[in-house]
């Protein structure tokens, strides 16, 4: 087994763009500007008009470390192999050659440039994959950041060098044309403005020049104030305008005529703008950032300035959180460390939703705009609870934070962070109060956290106010509180604490008695708590990696896994409760049998699982792994395919899984040898020597042998059949039931022998004949008889007395016969309905012949001993059953 038994990998969500710059293309047959970024080993392509995705490439074998585009391909690098595709989805070309990573492309006509991060420089021929021309420089002198081509400059690209250095060579001649100084600071990117001879050179000081290429002159110098100038765009529509992005995520634009700042936009991004591209002749602007944003900016406003008109974007730091919500299975609730609160959907990345970041001042915030190290953001999410009744009526989400004792409240209809901030009056001035654990009730309206310090509150989710406080002044428990969960009908509170303690609380707590009712205490600390509303099982993570499973209605333990070697992250039940499925920091993902307490899948991931969730279809398990800034989907393979599922020993190998990729992966079938082919079951045909066996035929074919000359009475037409008319063939016919043709005047050889029979068997059928012949071993005599309709088995039966020199031959092998099937206990109907009908019409032969007699006693023997035999397993069925009914 090479995959996992019952998971197959499906795709991953919440990846936008990466450090890779974005680039543009224009189709014309669409009219629509594409843009593309790249996610790691696939780029995915965007259209400008509605901001969709149009599509996802294909999986590269390693990151993708450059993207380049012409009006046919799109060209990516991975590691040191070079890729053209075409419509974002077809591989055309593979260029190999390389012996370093490749980390820049340049389209140039019908060749392409490119260069590796040895400065060594290959020209390709794009059509016929051939090398053309191959540079070398030295890192130590020319080490090439970054390329361009001039305008009306045929056959020359301008390289810029870590150096500081510029040189423009004559890739057809294969010879530099001139060198430029400098300005003793790295170049960082290469522009080609719209006056011809002009480029834009960002340096990596802040600095950007605007220089003449043909008179190796400066027309002016800029300096950007935010630090290294990583990109550069020019706008086309009329307006002198050039943006420029920094490591801060700034972008700024400048007027060319005047020489200074237009416009910034100081919260751009959240990290570095590394793609920036106007798109020809519109006020639009396309940003990349490895926040894993990609943003369009229009300019329509009467100051100049940019607004946002359409973004994507996901988590910009790994989310730590993923709960499905809902009961279609359609929408993902997820949390990440950049405080944010997202909804992905499963449908399609159009309607994924942003609910913003968490906020001390939302308002405040808002004005002022989010950034990662703004004072008013709050600390990422730590626990999530959802419930769907209420959500378009008030805040239906609630959400705890690192290190901190305030719960926030959301709502997931309005899209955005709710008012209410929920803390109990005692912690107003305790700033090492913290929640740790949270959960709403199925109703919608109360939200109960539980504290580090032991305390369990309740409050109105709606209003916000304190309803009740669980436990004395000390708290419910010793320590933390771990996990809190409530039942359906808000009858009972279940709190579990550090202190290896459940306790079980009345909802409404009495003022005369405010102590717990039953507790449960247990061998080790407890990490968390994860429950089912649809069933009465609770699963309960424990300090020792183990994973009990506790019954609320019994309110014991039921079931005690054991197997992780690291600290258990999270667990969710399937939606029938049958299977709980554990993640751990051991990097795998287990899957347990409830009802046999077996382990009956298991797989291993490249990075560990901290959060899972199934859907509540049972179509994906969703997980979010450390260090990686997806959401990834795991198929169901029991919903359209056989599995067998076995317990897995501790000895069996743990196979290594992929994490999924963006694009949908085609179903794996068991012909790929992804999974182990099953045998298929053969059922022998008797499973124990004690038990008696019936056949697999249908009861028409043998139930009625009794009744058959009743049922042929019934049958019989009441009108004589019409002889049908002649064929309308050149052949004559005889008139008859049957179509048959006149062979009378055809002529016979003289010379043909006619075949003669023995006047002894002149009387005897085929199956009669087969049967004389059979010493010991009546089973293909058997599977004749069966094969036949009960009118022949009981023609068969009547025609072993029609020749009077072999009828008692015949009837004592037929009585063999049946003798060997009851031996055998098999077909248990089947012979009792054969010896009814023999004796039927041949019991007054057999009473008046010795030897048939002598060896009906024989039959009779056996035929006892199997009647008894299923009578006490009959007797023993039926008093179990009717035992079980009076429970």
């Amino acid at each position: 087994m090479v995959q996992s038994r019952i998971f197959a990998r499906n795709r991953a969500l919440g990846y936008v763009s990466n450090h890779v710059p974005l680039v543009t293309r224009y189709i014309l047959r669409r009219k629509e500007h594409f843009a593309v970024t790249c996610v790691g080993k696939e780029f995915h392509t965007y259209g400008c008009k509605h901001f969709t995705l149009l599509s996802v490439s294909g999986t590269h074998a390693d990151d993708i470390t450059c993207l380049a585009t012409d009006t046919f391909h799109v060209y990516t690098a991975s590691k040191n192999d070079i890729y053209a595709w075409r419509r974002g989805t077809e591989l055309k070309h593979t260029y190999k050659g390389h012996e370093c990573a490749v980390h820049i492309l340049l389209p140039f006509g019908a060749h392409l440039i490119s260069v590796d991060e040895s400065s060594t420089l290959k020209v390709w021929d794009i059509k016929e994959e051939n090398l053309l021309l191959e540079l070398n420089f030295s890192n130590s002198v020319f080490r090439i950041t970054t390329l361009m081509h001039p305008n009306t400059y045929i056959n020359k690209v301008l390289l810029g060098s870590e150096q500081g250095q510029l040189q423009l060579w004559n890739i057809k001649m294969s010879k530099i044309v001139y060198t430029f100084n400098g300005w003793q600071s790295s170049v960082t990117t290469l522009e080609q403005a719209p006056a011809i001879d002009v480029a834009a050179i960002g340096l990596n000081n802040g600095r950007i020049i605007l220089h003449n290429l043909k008179y190796d002159e400066t027309v002016f110098e800029l300096v950007q104030d935010w630090g290294p100038v990583i990109s550069i765009s020019f706008r086309t529509d009329g307006h002198p305008i050039m943006a420029t992005g920094s490591l801060g995520g700034q972008i700024v634009f400048w007027n060319l005529e005047q020489r200074t700042v237009e416009s910034q936009l100081c919260s751009a991004h959240d990290a570095a703008v590394t793609g920036l591209r106007y798109i020809p002749n519109e006020p639009l602007l396309i940003s990349s950032s490895p926040d894993n944003s990609l943003k369009l900016w229009i300019f329509d406003m009467t100051d100049g300035a940019g607004r946002l008109l359409r973004i994507r974007e996901g988590h910009a730091e790994p989310p730590t959180i993923a709960r499905f919500y809902g009961n279609d299975g359609n929408y993902l609730l997820t949390a990440g460390g950049d405080s944010s609160l997202r909804m992905f959907s499963t449908v399609t990345e159009i309607l994924n939703k942003s609910l913003g970041r968490a906020s001390f001042n939302r308002k405040a915030s808002k004005k002022k705009g989010h950034s990662v190290d703004d004072p008013l953001l709050m600390p990422p999410i730590t626990e999530l609870a959802s419930e769907i009744t209420r959500e378009k009526e008030w805040c239906n989400i609630a959400a705890t934070h690192s290190g901190l004792g305030v719960v926030t409240t959301w709502s997931s209809h309005l899209q955005k962070m709710g008012e209410h901030k929920l803390l109990p009056e005692r912690f107003k001035n305790n700033y090492n109060a913290s929640a740790t654990s949270l959960c709403l009730t199925r109703c919608g309206n109360f939200v109960v956290i539980g504290y580090n310090t032991g305390h369990v509150d309740r409050f109105n989710i709606q209003s916000g106010i304190h309803r009740a406080s669980y436990g004395d002044e000390n708290g419910a428990h010793e320590g933390p509180i771990k996990g809190v969960m409530v039942d359906d009908l808000n009858q009972t509170l279940i709190t579990a604490g550090r202190d290896a303690k459940i306790k079980f609380w009345d909802f409404k707590p009495r003022k005369d008695m405010n102590a717990a009712r039953t507790i449960l205490t247990l061998e080790e600390s407890i990490e968390w708590i994860r429950y089912h509303n649809e069933s009465s099982l609770v699963a309960i993570a424990l300090e020792n990696f183990d994973i009990m499973l506790m019954d609320l209605d019994t309110r014991k333990i039921v079931r005690h896994f054991q197997g992780h070697e690291g600290r258990v992250t999270d667990a969710c039940f399937n939606p029938d409760s049958r299977w709980l499925i554990t993640a751990s920091m051991d990097c795998t993902i287990r899957t347990w049998d409830i009802p046999s307490a077996h382990l009956i899948d298991i797989f291993q991931v490249p990075e560990a699982c901290i959060s899972l969730s199934f859907s509540p279809t049972a179509e994906f398990l969703a997980t979010a792994h450390v260090r990686n800034i997806g959401i990834f989907l795991w198929s169901n393979r029991m919903l359209y395919t056989h599995v067998s599922l076995k317990a897995i020993s501790k000895n069996d190998i743990i196979p290594e899984v992929q994490l999924p990729g963006s694009t949908v992966e085609a179903e794996i079938h068991d012909n790929d040898n992804v999974v182990a082919a099953e045998p298929d079951y053969k059922s022998p045909d008797q499973l124990d020597s004690d038990l008696i066996t019936m056949s697999a035929m249908a009861q028409s074919r043998w139930q009625n042998l009794l009744d058959i000359d009743i049922i042929k009475k019934r049958n019989k037409p009441k009108r004589a059949a019409k002889i049908p008319e002649t064929a309308p063939f050149f052949l004559p016919t005889i008139p008859s039931l049957q179509l048959r043709f006149d062979f009378s005047d055809v002529k016979t050889d003289a010379n043909t022998e006619t075949a003669r029979v023995h006047p002894d068997v002149q009387n005897l059928t085929s199956f009669n004949k087969n049967l004389q012949l059979v010493t010991n071993n009546f089973s293909t005599v058997i599977e004749k008889l069966k094969a036949m309709s009960p009118s022949n088995i009981d023609f068969e039966i009547q025609s072993l007395s029609l020749d009077e020199n072999s009828a008692e031959l015949s009837m004592l092998q037929f009585m063999k016969m049946l003798h060997y099937m009851m031996k055998q206990q098999t077909d248990f109907e089947l012979s009792q309905a054969y010896l009814a009908v023999f004796l039927k019409w041949h019991g007054t032969t057999i009473s008046e012949n010795d030897t048939l007699r002598d060896y009906l006693r024989k039959v009779q023997k056996v035929q006892t001993k199997n009647w008894l035999t299923l009578r006490e397993k009959l007797f023993y069925n039926l008093s179990v059953v009717q035992s079980f009914k009076k429970m």
